[in-house]
């Protein structure tokens, strides 16, 4: 299979051009200045040197039109493109994961513009432009943003009025996922230990630069926030400032409002340090004497070890420190300058393994005996791109808790062989599934629900939208609506609710409504009494048919399954769900997960027999 990874800015297009069959990069290259005079295109073949053309670039379709031609030439006669992987820099907190591109998932995208004006159009624009010159190629979205959306509500959240979080999405959201994720995952088999084992810290460090906690493989914090102006000391951006500063500048130095943002993203970091973004100039003037240079360069340092002390508290501890992007594997000066005096985290760190760890070069940068590694890891986000692409055409979820990619070794836990398999765990708190007429009832006619987040199964999200659920004996308010619209409306609960409503809930299988517990839905705009369909789920495990397969068991069958979190319990009787539009998760819900001390994350493993 032939894949084209596209990562378009504003003005540039990056591909590689992967054969996934045979691991290799048959090419690579950067269009640069498009719609500008003297468009330029970098191009290289294999282990060919690169090759420069300039060419006439008025728009990004222009610009993969020139891409193909060129790879039309690297590729076997008659092969083709067979699936094109789109770097997006912002998916919100609608993408939790890379998505097949849809005509839905183009029009969310183009929503979220607000919250990344420079990079979402440019995105779009590679979209539509890739499908116009390759109809019927499927096309897949890897998002920046989708390795963050497992941080807590703790960490994302920011101490603002309710109204901007729920009506403008103000929140942290996070960048640079995919090399957050691609190097936390790949020094796991540096180190020889499992992801899921591992307390790491990533710094992704270059003209931009991010810092992300990554605990038992998931981010759990980060230091961009709503945008990606947010953090440490950067090539030409602020990082972290005192928002008062703002108005403060406005006013004193009579700059508008936009002056001023535009200055904190262009004109500042290391540019208004020193009157350079390039941090190699920067380390030349410093070891040629200059004392601007110096202390900017202290100042950069200062900004990432405060966040690697900070994040080394949420975890409670570290295992291991990353540097990752151009500055971060190439500059060791600055990680000598951030991992110094760190003696009391347990950071020994060896100079010449430091020094030697550039261009390119990739390894643990600590002495043996030091009880926290650091290491240099050379990003690849397009790798991630390329096997997000692969899995979701095979049916396969990037996102499953078994899934690895081809780079993980050593350390990497694999799934258990023959007898057992790995699941993710899913706690299900109480939700309601609802009905075209019960929302027309609820909220108005023609009323339609509004996408909150995506769940873990395709297709299915977390609405703005929650209703009370009122019984005899007790009320439940915010009880969360999932979309997409239902047949019919079904409300599920765990015995605990049952007991607060005074109802006698049913434990059955999602669906088996018949003869149910009674309740009245009340909504801005009505009530609604329910004469059934109130239900304690069932436990049970979604499978795609290729994970059903894979696993030997067939929809309707019932297993036995073992958690493998804090406390391990054996769930007996557990119901098999199989359809080609579902992920692998086991389903349990909140009395069943407090008492077997289960969090969302967590795993289990399925006995055969």
């Amino acid at each position: 299979m032939n894949i084209l990874a596209l990562n378009c800015g504003s003005s540039s297009l990056k591909y590689q051009l992967f054969d996934w069959n045979s691991h290799e990069k048959l090419a690579s290259g950067l269009v640069d200045r498009i719609g500008q005079p003297g468009a330029l295109i970098k191009h290289k073949v294999r282990d060919l040197p690169a090759q420069k053309l300039e060419i006439n670039c008025p728009d990004h379709t222009a610009a993969i039109e020139k891409v193909s031609a060129l790879l039309n030439e690297v590729l076997p006669k008659g092969a083709k493109i067979q699936a094109v992987g789109h770097r997006l820099v912002h998916g919100g907190d609608r993408f939790a994961r890379s998505v097949v591109i849809t005509d839905e998932v183009v029009k969310t995208i183009e929503e979220l513009i607000p919250l990344a004006p420079l990079h979402n159009p440019a995105n779009l624009a590679g979209i539509k432009a890739a499908k116009k010159l390759l109809p019927g190629v499927p096309q897949i979205a890897v998002f920046d943003t989708a390795f963050h959306q497992t941080m807590p509500e703790t960490a994302y959240s920011y101490a603002v009025p309710e109204e901007w979080v729920k009506k403008y999405g103000v929140r942290r959201y996070g960048f640079h996922g995919t090399s957050h994720l691609y190097v936390s995952r790949k020094v796991a088999g540096m180190v020889g230990r499992p992801v899921g084992d591992l307390r790491i810290i990533t710094c992704h460090i270059g003209n931009g630069a991010s810092i992300t906690a990554v605990q038992k493989g998931r981010s759990v914090e980060t230091s961009m926030g709503l945008t990606p102006l947010a953090g440490v000391v950067m090539g030409t951006r602020s990082g972290d400032c005192d928002p008062g500063m703002i108005p403060y500048i406005h006013m004193q130095a009579k700059l508008s409002f936009e002056q001023v943002f535009d200055a904190l993203n262009k004109k500042s970091g290391m540019l208004g340090l020193t009157g350079s973004n390039d941090l190699r100039d920067v380390e030349t003037r410093h070891f040629e004497g200059d004392p601007r240079a110096t202390t900017a360069l202290k100042i950069y340092a200062h900004s990432i070890k405060k966040y690697i002390g900070s994040y080394a508290a949420v975890m409670n501890g570290v295992d291991v420190i990353v540097f990752t992007a151009g500055v971060g594997e190439n500059s060791s000066i600055i990680r000598e300058m951030v991992l110094s005096d760190m003696q009391y985290l347990g950071v020994q760190l060896d100079s010449k393994l430091n020094e030697a760890a550039i261009r390119g070069a990739e390894g643990v940068i600590t002495q043996p005996g030091s009880p926290v590694k650091a290491a240099v890891v050379a990003t690849d986000e397009e790798q991630i791109i390329v096997e997000d692409t692969v899995a979701l055409l095979e049916g396969r979820s990037p996102a499953a808790a078994d899934f690895r990619y081809s780079f993980e070794k050593g350390g990497a836990s694999v799934t258990p062989a023959n007898d057992v398999s790995t699941i993710p765990v899913a706690v299900s708190n109480r939700h309601l599934h609802i009905s075209r007429k019960d929302l027309d009832s609820l909220f108005g006619p023609g009323y339609q629900l509004k996408p909150m987040r995506p769940l873990s199964q395709p297709g299915q999200y977390a609405c703005e939208e929650c209703v009370a659920i009122v019984g005899p004996k007790g009320k439940i308010e915010n009880v969360r609506i999932l979309g997409p619209e239902r047949k019919a409306t079904q409300v599920e609960v765990s015995q605990t609710d049952a007991y607060k409503l005074g109802i006698q809930a049913p434990v059955r299988d999602s669906g088996d409504v018949a003869s149910s517990a009674k309740l009245t839905l009340v909504g801005p705009k009505g009530e609604v009494p329910a004469q059934e369909g109130t239900i304690i789920s069932w436990r049970h495990v979604h499978m795609h048919t290729k994970d059903a397969a894979r696993f030997g068991v067939k929809d309707k069958e019932r297993v036995r399954v073992r958690t493998t979190g804090e406390r391990s319990v054996t769930f007996e009787n557990v119901l098999i769900r199989v359809s080609d539009s579902f992920a692998l998760e086991m389903h349990i819900d909140t009395d069943e997960a407090n008492a077997a001390l289960l969090r969302n994350g967590d795993t289990a493993v399925l006995i055969k027999g």
